[in-house]
């Protein structure tokens, strides 16, 4: 079968390690185009894959939220859920640096 997404690969069965915000989930199987390296899974391995990362803690933690001026600086407000699951807490030192186009902040 033709690959969905390049058009021009074609689709084998392999397997797929999977990672969510780095965590580790394990290896699924899935679909593997030759060309492009998109994978496909189906409904149950994607439900044990979600079901994984809930066990991680991890299902949901993606968020947006929007910078706000405080003072002469900007700030990022970090969600609960996030902070619950990284265990910050109020004056928890944190390592903030440019990344390409990402922050990365790093406890």
């Amino acid at each position: 079968m033709k690959c969905p997404i390049c058009g021009k690969g074609l689709l084998r069965k392999g397997k797929i390690k999977e990672y969510m915000f780095g965590v580790y989930l394990g290896e699924y199987p899935a679909e593997l185009c030759n060309k492009c390296g998109e994978s496909f899974v189906d409904s149950k391995t994607m439900q044990k894959i979600e079901d994984k990362a809930k066990e991680e803690g991890i299902w949901g933690l993606g968020v947006k939220t929007k910078v706000t001026r405080t003072g002469n600086s900007l700030a990022v407000r970090i969600p609960k859920k996030i902070v619950n699951y990284m265990k910050i807490r109020e004056g928890t030192a944190v390592y903030m640096h440019p990344e390409k186009d990402r922050i990365i902040i790093d406890k």
